[in-house]
C-alpha cells in the first residue's frame, strides 16, 4: 500500500521506453468532420444549414486554429489574418474596366489653349509693337530738320489768252489765286480775305467775292464794299516771259490801304492787253 501511495519526485528521471505509461495524441479534427457535426447541431435546434464556405477561407480558418509549436521562434510566428494581408489582392468591381497603369515618366498633355487666350496674346502683343514702334519713330524724327514744304512761289500759269473776260477760279485750290482779266489789263488777286485771313468764295450769281467766315464783300477786281474787311484783297506780281507765258510770284504782293495811295497801278502789278 505504501509503495502505491508514493510519488515521483521533480529530480527522479524515468529512462524512456521502461514502464512508460501509453501516451494518446488528440488528432485534429478534420474539416468535413467537424461541417457534418455542424450540420447535425444545427438540423437537431430547427436551424436552417449553414452556407458552405470556399475551400481557401476554410483553409484559413483550419490554419488559424492550428497551434503554434513550441519551438516556433518568434519571427516566424503569423498573425491569422497577417496571410491575407501581405498578400493583397485587387479587387475590381464587376462591370467596371480596369484603368490602365500609366508607365512611368510618361508625360501628361496639357489641354489645348482656348482660342480667346490666344486672341487677348495677339492683341496685347500688337499694341506693344506698336507702341515700341512709335517711340522708335519719335526718337529719329526728333534728329530730323523741321522743313515745312509748301508749294512754290513762282509759277506759270499759261498765255493771257487762255483766259476769258471775268474772273477764273480754277487756280484757287493749287495756287490759292484768282485771274482777273478786264477790257484792257490781266491781273492775278491773292485769295485771302484782307479782315482774318479766310479764303472768300466767288459768286459768280452776284458777280462779288463773299467771305463765309465775317461777311465780307468784294467786287469782281477784289475792292472791299462791305462787311468788316479793311481794304481790298492783295494782287500778285505778274509778268510775261520769253515765251509769252504768264509768270506770276506770290510772295511779291501788292496792296491798298484804306485812305492811302494804292500800288495796283505799278508795274508788274498787272499785264497790259
Amino acid at each position: 500500500m505504501d509503495s502505491e501511495k508514493t510519488l515521483a519526485t521533480p529530480g527522479e528521471s524515468t529512462p524512456p521506453g521502461e514502464n512508460a505509461p501509453p501516451t494518446s495524441v488528440e488528432q485534429p479534427a478534420s474539416p468535413n468532420d467537424k461541417a457534418r457535426t455542424d450540420a447535425l447541431l444545427r438540423a437537431a435546434a430547427g436551424l436552417p444549414p449553414a452556407k458552405r464556405e470556399a475551400p481557401a477561407r476554410a483553409a484559413v480558418k483550419a490554419g488559424a486554429q492550428t497551434e503554434t509549436p513550441a519551438g516556433t521562434p518568434p519571427a516566424a510566428r503569423v498573425a491569422p489574418g497577417a496571410a491575407k494581408a501581405a498578400t493583397p489582392t485587387a479587387s475590381v468591381a464587376k462591370g467596371v474596366p480596369k484603368a490602365a497603369a500609366k508607365p512611368a515618366g510618361a508625360l501628361v498633355e496639357a489641354p489645348p489653349d482656348p482660342p480667346i487666350n490666344k486672341t487677348r496674346r495677339r492683341i496685347v502683343w500688337l499694341a506693344v509693337v506698336g507702341a515700341v514702334g512709335v517711340w522708335i519713330v519719335s526718337f529719329f524724327r526728333f534728329f530730323m530738320t523741321r522743313a515745312i514744304f509748301e508749294p512754290a512761289s513762282v509759277f506759270r500759269i499759261g498765255y493771257p489768252g487762255d483766259y476769258a473776260q471775268g474772273v477764273d477760279t480754277k487756280w484757287q485750290q493749287q495756287y490759292r489765286i484768282w485771274v482777273d482779266k478786264t477790257s484792257d489789263r490781266l491781273f492775278v488777286i491773292y485769295a485771302r480775305c484782307t479782315h482774318l485771313g479766310c479764303t472768300p468764295d466767288w459768286k459768280a450769281s452776284e458777280n462779288k467775292f463773299k467771305c463765309p467766315c465775317h461777311g465780307s464783300g468784294y467786287d469782281s477786281e477784289g475792292i472791299n464794299f462791305e462787311g468788316p474787311a479793311p481794304r481790298p484783297m492783295d494782287r500778285a506780281h505778274v509778268e510775261l516771259d520769253a515765251e509769252g507765258q504768264i509768270v506770276v510770284d506770290i510772295s511779291r504782293l501788292y496792296q491798298k490801304p484804306k485812305g492811302e495811295e494804292g500800288h495796283f497801278d505799278d508795274p508788274g502789278a498787272y499785264i497790259s492787253l
